[in-house]
């Protein structure tokens, strides 16, 4: 499986459109009537984690991705919302026992739920975003992982932000706000502090952990806090709980940093967003199902070489010669030519 129907985020300067291709009309009636058939029996659930449908960002991508196979595939979706962990074994099983083709767990919190109900339901399709599938008790052969290098997102993001405040002169500040210490988490602020510090390394970062997914006051505080301590530019990583920053970054006057989605629209102090086409992960593993073609045992990845990552919207009061050189880095990054990006916090 790839990533190509995803739209050319990595263009950097406007925004990201999906280009997916559907099952359109054969030639052959008979073709055109087996085709339909098939796509009018599968059934896909997709169960949120705590953020809900919501978050401006992860969840809300799956929900297009899934909304956007019901329009061109002619799925039948549903969705089961999450109010707490506790209610991730119990969603998760309903979906298997209600005949669901394919069963889309959100996040990285859903591993240890996913891995208990695809063994008690072996002949049932899940993916769960954001986990290894080789990680996952017992390693179930119908879970397909859908993952992202975060990394190399997070590092052209950090790039930008080392030009604009290496521009200001004197000792740069910049900080990072991240929900739970997960991996993708990790992977987004290890290559924002990477790519921050090849443009400016001379740089000071700074980075906090709010513990929370939802509750935007604990992130506003984490970027007040940071913003207190000389932080010029904030970067949220803490799903709904995030845009709590990005309000601190607009009260205070200086620039936040987006994520998963372009959240270019929340207003003028946003630089860019470090987006994850978790649309297009969720389509394109929908799209396998109907193809009856389905990965389990392994993994998607989604990376800037397939267009799985990208920036979002960049700031237009940005300098064109600065979008000039970020779009090189991008090129370099996802040639291979910039490699070794780190994927975890020293």
């Amino acid at each position: 499986m790839n990533a190509r129907r995803i739209g050319a985020a990595v263009a950097l300067a406007g925004a990201a459109a999906a280009v997916v291709a559907g099952y359109g009309a054969s030639s052959s009636s008979a073709r055109s009537t087996t085709a339909a058939a098939t796509q009018a029996k599968t059934f896909v659930v997709l169960v949120t984690d705590v953020n809900q449908l919501n978050d401006h960002g992860f969840n809300q991508l799956a929900y297009q991705g899934l909304k956007h196979a019901e329009r061109t595939l002619g799925i039948t979706g549903a969705v089961y919302q999450s109010p707490s962990a506790q209610a991730y074994i119990p969603n998760l099983a309903q979906a298997a026992r209600k005949g669901a083709d394919l069963v889309i767990s959100v996040g990285f919190d859903q591993a240890v739920a996913v891995a208990k109900v695809a063994k008690q339901f072996p002949n049932t399709h899940f993916a769960i975003i954001d986990v290894d599938q080789a990680t996952l008790a017992g390693k179930p052969k119908n879970v397909e992982g859908l993952i992202f290098k975060e990394q190399e997102v997070g590092y052209l993001a950090g790039y930008l932000a080392g030009l604009v405040e290496k521009q200001k002169g004197g000792h740069a500040t910049i900080g990072s706000v991240g929900g739970q210490k997960q991996p993708p988490v990790d992977r987004y602020i290890a290559g924002y502090q990477a790519g921050a510090k090849t443009a400016d390394p001379g740089i000071k970062l700074l980075n906090t952990y709010s513990q929370d997914w939802v509750d935007q006051a604990k992130c506003k505080q984490a970027a007040l806090d940071q913003i207190s301590a000389g932080a010029s530019i904030v970067f949220q990583v803490a799903g709904a709980c995030g845009l709590g920053a990005l309000d601190a970054a607009k009260e205070k006057g200086i620039w936040g940093i987006g994520v998963d989605a372009d959240q270019s629209y929340l207003g003028s102090q946003v630089l860019t967003s470090a987006m994850k086409r978790v649309d297009t992960s969720v389509y394109s593993t929908i799209q396998q199902v109907v193809a009856g073609k389905f990965a389990g045992g392994t993994n998607a990845v989604f990376s800037l070489k397939n267009n799985g990552v990208g920036l979002g919207k960049i700031s237009p009061k940005i300098a064109k010669a600065d979008v000039t050189k970020l779009r090189q880095i991008a090129r370099d990054v996802a040639s291979g030519k910039i490699s070794n990006i780190p994927t975890s916090l020293k």
